[in-house]
């Protein structure tokens, strides 16, 4: 593999702020000209540079831990932290955190993806110098701008009020709504530094077919996610998103349990058939599928011996150690049984989840072969 300058720092080795660390005085966030996302990024870098007890590559206090020392919700707080990271301030991570950034070293960077708002703010800046605008002319509305660089009205938002920070827009009106973004500047230069179609899950994909090339071979079974992501220096999500689009190629064969994710074809080779051992697997997605539709007719059960319509089920997590499930596969579960009309939920303090149909319990899981590699050669042979 091609040696790279990336560091992938394990969050146990880090340094985590606290908010009781913070010594700045709270922001205002009350009769203010701007959105409350780009006053908290403003104080966040304010705070950053006049504390100088903040080292490079400590961690931020988490999303939901600054939203409530600050009264807002944790969505306006990734606002910020996205406008304070665009202008170099921080740099975040999957499984890690937020951390603070060595702005006087751009070589030990965490290996990510191009995100969507620097994508936006290069195809902004794309629009203006192609649409000739000019200084002081106003620009449509965010929402006609977000249509026209195919990006969501948030996103586009965000992008727009980073291109204000730098000095190449300005909003006329008090608050950052859609209308009222005038061009205050043309001198700037397009990033060919962006690549719009080539996200960290499109190169980690070229990666793994290198390593696949170079240190397997047909039917070894590749490493653990933990151990490519450490290999490849990104998240085990991006590697699981990288892999995904590998097994959709039938260059991998992913089977749960022991069995892992298999090699059954070298990535240059484009005609070699698939083995019969693969197509005796359910592939992930139908065991995962098989999976839920177990839990879910395992629930039918129950709900069909034991509760009345209108009663009121137990907790998800009461049901998850009732059933020795994760929480996750009951709420897929609880999900699915609400939209076949089963099930309602409620919120508040009298909220839950009802029964407002009882549900027929003939109705029998699909059953799925999964057989030892070893056996599928006497398979073959018959």
């Amino acid at each position: 593999m091609k040696e790279n300058k990336y560091i992938l720092p394990q969050k146990s080795n880090l340094h985590q702020i606290k908010t009781e660390d913070i010594n700045a005085e709270l922001p205002q966030l009350k009769n203010i000209t701007e959105s409350k996302a780009v006053a908290i990024a403003k104080w966040l870098m304010a705070w950053i540079d006049s504390d100088k007890n903040i080292k490079a590559n400590f961690l931020l206090p988490s999303k939901p831990e600054l939203a409530y020392l600050l009264g807002v919700s944790i969505g306006t707080i990734q606002n910020a932290l996205r406008y304070i990271e665009d202008l170099g301030y921080v740099e975040s991570k999957q499984c890690i955190g937020t951390l603070v950034r060595d702005r006087n070293n751009k070589e030990n960077s965490l290996r990510k993806l191009t995100s969507k708002r620097e994508i936006a703010i290069s195809s902004i800046k794309k629009y203006i110098i192609e649409n000739n605008f000019q200084a002081g002319q106003l620009l449509p509305s965010s929402r006609h701008i977000a249509m026209h660089i195919s990006s969501s009205a948030n996103t586009t938002r965000l992008a727009l009020e980073y291109l204000s920070t730098i000095g190449i827009l300005e909003h006329k009106f008090k608050n950052s709504n859609e209308n009222g973004w005038l061009v205050k500047s043309t001198d700037f230069t397009l990033d060919d530094t962006v690549e719009e179609n080539v996200s960290l899950v499109k190169k980690v994909e070229k990666d793994l077919k290198d390593y696949i090339t170079a240190k397997l071979k047909v039917g070894d079974r590749l490493p653990a996610h933990e151990a490519l992501s450490k290999e490849l220096s990104v998240s085990i999500k991006t590697i699981h998103d990288a892999l995904k689009t590998l097994i959709d190629e039938g260059i991998l064969l992913a089977r749960r349990g022991r069995y892992g994710t298999t090699v059954v074809k070298m990535p240059d080779d484009k005609n070699i058939p698939i083995k019969k051992e693969t197509s005796i697997f359910a592939p992930a997605v139908d065991t995962a599928f098989y999976y839920y539709e177990k839990t879910q007719n395992h629930i039918k059960k129950l709900i069909a011996e034991n509760y009345e319509i209108g009663a009121k089920l137990p907790s998800i997590i009461e049901l998850s150690k009732q059933l020795d499930l994760s929480p996750n596969t009951i709420r897929k579960a609880f999900h699915n049984l609400a939209k076949e009309g089963y099930l309602a939920f409620s919120r508040g303090r009298y909220g839950g989840t009802f029964v407002i149909d009882i549900p027929e319990t003939d109705e029998q899981t699909f059953k799925w072969l999964a057989v030892n590699p070893k056996y599928a050669e006497v398979y073959n042979k018959n």
